[in-house]
């Protein structure tokens, strides 16, 4: 069956209105001050909590 009526722009763009990307949150390391993903190691210093910190290997 087809539809009987076009469906108007407004109402498609307001059925749409929530696909938009959302804005990352990121947080801020304690040890260094970079932003990093919450719970996640910092890619800078390689800090994830005070018992644990990554050995980060430097890219050559």
């Amino acid at each position: 069956m087809l539809p009987v009526k076009k469906t108007s722009k407004s109402k498609t763009r307001s059925r749409r209105s929530h696909h938009s990307l959302k804005a990352v949150n990121y947080s801020v390391c304690p040890k260094c001050d970079q932003a990093k993903l919450p719970h996640a190691a910092c890619s800078n210093c390689g800090y994830v909590n005070p018992r644990v910190t990554l050995k980060l290997g430097k890219e050559s």
